[in-house]
This record gives structure tokens, C-alpha cells and sequence, in this order.
């Protein structure tokens, strides 16, 4: 077993047009003074990262981390969840989608796919140059506008959502290789990978890739009444990164997992700050622990009721407090005697 480290946060939902929030330095000394030691970077955003740079200097990745670690922080793992989201998109979330992309390519869905795997490919290139050896990404959908099988669904579309998902994702997932670095799936409603079952369905058709593993958030599972403690056990091998985040769902005689259009506030299912949903946060520490998973515990700030910058400084101590500092000996050890072999056999009553 292994300690793991954190608090660390991602800073997606942070990024903003004032400051701190708006410069590499200002957002790490932020995120320093609510008591982080490390930082996810969302790889998309210019305010704070180069991608392009970064995937083809290693010099402006080390003034990168040198900046960072002037204010007491570390880069944890780079994010693709957005492009990542692109690779595939149904034609339903065309124009929902678009947005994501650079201005160049929208309107445009093969281009715009086209530029989404580079972008996966160049974040790679940067996560090497920084020295990481996991990144964060969405699977994107094919599938997702018929996750409900009605109408009956034809013979075959699953399967061939999931061949050619698999098909895009495997060139990047040799450059992955090539770079050293894991991508960690986001296990996400409105992904084709969005519970175990759709993992593993993509996981064979890369022939069980090495590099396509599993970023672990319980909220998500709360969400989908999924056994998010269950998971770990099934999944713990596969398991390489963590976002601490936080859920309820409080379903009633009008509303379950759909929650009938109403927005966050409303929903049976919504997210929660730390601390303030029903994720069972111990149970979860412990059997990360126990899996020896030794990766970051990084904060992803989603509520639809409390401040973010109350939300981050709560998060960093509630973290804080539930990393598992591991026993180097047992508990039991002041009891116990030296080894003897011949004693033992003796114990056993075999001559």
C-alpha cells in the first residue's frame, strides 16, 4: 500500500476572465492559499496553458512546473475532457458540441474530429514533456442518443457505435503508449463510456489497450445508482486517477434518475460540494488505499448550491483529512515473534 497524494484540485471550473483566476501564477498561488499542493490543468484553456508549446517544448514545459512550484504546487495530470468529448460526436450534439472546438473547424464535423485527436495527441506529447504519466478524457458518444432501448433498437447499432468509437481511439492510444502516459476515462453519463459495463464493451475492442484506463468519480455512480464501492474492487487495476467529488439523489413520487428536465437545483440527482452529499467518502479512501492506488486526489468543485471558493477551501481540508496516511508495520507486530521454520513446522506438528 501506498500513500496517496493530495489535496489537489482541477481547475476547470476556476478559470476565469479576472483575477486570480486568469494567470498561471495567480490561480496556483489561489489554489496554494486554500491548501492545495497540486493542479490539474484543463489544457483547452489559453489564460493559464500553451498546449501547442508544450507538446513541442520541453523548456516551456519546465518553466511551466518551475512557476507552479514557486507558490507550492505541482501539475497533477493534464485534462482532455472536452476534446476528447469531439472524437466523437453524434449528429444530435452537433451544434451543442461545437463550441468546444477552435473557431476554424466548427460547422465542420470531420475537421472538427480531426483536430480533437491532435489535440488528444499533442496533449500526450505535453504530458510526457511535464514528466505525468496520466491524462483525463471524455470517450465522447456515438450511442448516447439511444441509451434508452426504445424504440427497439436495430440489430447491430450498439455494436457498431462501440467498433468504430474503439477504431478512433486506438491510433490514440498507441501514441499513448509511445509517450508513457495512461488516459483515464471519465466514466460519465452522455459518454458511450458511462458505467462498467460500456467500459469493458470498449475496453475488448482495443484488445484490453494497456493505456485505456479509468478515472474514478463516485458522484457519477450515485447519480446512476451504481455500487460506486463495488467499483473499485471490479476496477481497481484499471483505476488511475480520482476526482473527489460529491452527489445525492433524493428521488420522489414525481422524479428519479431523469429528473424530469429541471435544472441542477432541482433535480433528484445533483452534485454537492464536499461533505454535503452522500458519497461515502471513508469507504472509498480506504479501498482506494487498500487497492494501493497511490495517484492524486483531485478536487472537482460542482454544486449547484454553495460558492466555489467556499466549495474549493472546504474541499482541500476535507481531502486533506481523508487521505489514508498508511502503516508501515501492523498493528498487531508488538505480539508477534521471530520467524523460525523448524518452530513453526513444530507449531504444525509436521516431523
Amino acid at each position: 500500500m501506498k500513500t496517496m497524494k493530495g489535496p489537489a484540485l482541477f481547475l476547470a471550473q476556476f478559470a476565469a476572465d479576472e483575477a486570480p483566476f486568469n494567470s498561471w501564477d495567480g490561480i496556483t498561488r489561489w489554489a496554494a492559499d486554500c491548501g492545495y499542493k497540486g493542479v490539474q490543468v484543463p489544457s483547452w484553456d489559453d489564460r493559464f496553458f500553451d498546449l501547442e508549446k508544450a507538446a513541442e517544448s520541453k523548456d516551456y514545459c519546465d518553466e511551466f512546473k518551475g512557476m507552479a512550484a514557486e507558490n507550492g504546487i505541482e501539475v497533477t495530470e493534464l485534462s482532455t475532457h472536452l476534446q476528447g468529448q469531439l472524437v466523437a460526436v453524434h449528429p444530435a450534439y452537433d451544434a451543442a458540441f461545437d463550441g468546444f472546438a477552435a473557431e476554424s473547424v466548427r460547422g465542420n464535423p470531420g475537421a472538427r474530429q480531426e483536430w480533437a485527436v491532435d489535440q488528444v495527441k499533442k496533449a500526450l506529447s505535453a504530458s510526457r514533456n511535464l514528466g505525468l504519466t496520466e491524462q483525463a478524457a471524455f470517450s465522447g458518444a456515438l450511442a448516447w442518443p439511444y441509451i434508452y432501448p426504445w424504440p427497439q433498437r436495430p440489430a447491430g447499432l450498439i455494436e457498431t457505435a462501440f467498433d468504430e468509437l474503439a477504431s478512433r481511439w486506438r491510433p490514440i492510444l498507441e501514441h499513448a503508449e509511445d509517450c508513457g502516459v495512461d488516459i483515464c476515462f471519465e466514466i460519465h453519463p452522455g459518454e458511450d463510456l458511462h458505467d462498467g459495463v460500456t467500459y469493458e464493451m470498449f475496453l475488448e475492442r482495443t484488445g484490453n489497450h494497456a493505456r485505456a484506463c479509468m478515472l474514478y468519480d463516485p458522484s457519477h455512480y450515485v447519480l446512476q445508482c451504481l455500487d460506486y464501492l463495488d467499483n473499485i474492487d471490479i476496477y481497481k487495476d484499471r483505476i488511475r486517477m480520482f476526482h473527489v467529488k460529491d452527489a445525492e439523489f433524493n428521488p420522489t413520487g414525481r422524479q428519479g434518475v431523469y429528473s424530469g428536465y429541471q435544472p441542477w437545483v432541482d433535480r433528484a440527482g445533483r452534485f454537492r460540494s464536499l461533505g454535503d452529499g452522500q458519497v461515502d467518502f471513508v469507504s472509498v479512501f480506504s479501498k482506494l488505499t487498500a487497492a494501493g492506488f497511490d495517484g492524486w486526489a483531485v478536487v472537482e468543485w460542482e454544486c449547484c448550491l454553495k460558492h466555489p471558493e467556499d466549495g474549493a477551501r472546504e474541499g482541500a481540508a476535507f481531502v486533506k483529512d481523508h487521505i489514508i496516511r498508511v502503516t508501515e508495520r501492523a498493528f498487531d507486530d508488538f505480539a508477534g515473534g521471530d520467524t523460525d521454520s523448524d518452530a513453526n513446522r513444530k507449531m504444525l506438528g509436521i516431523e
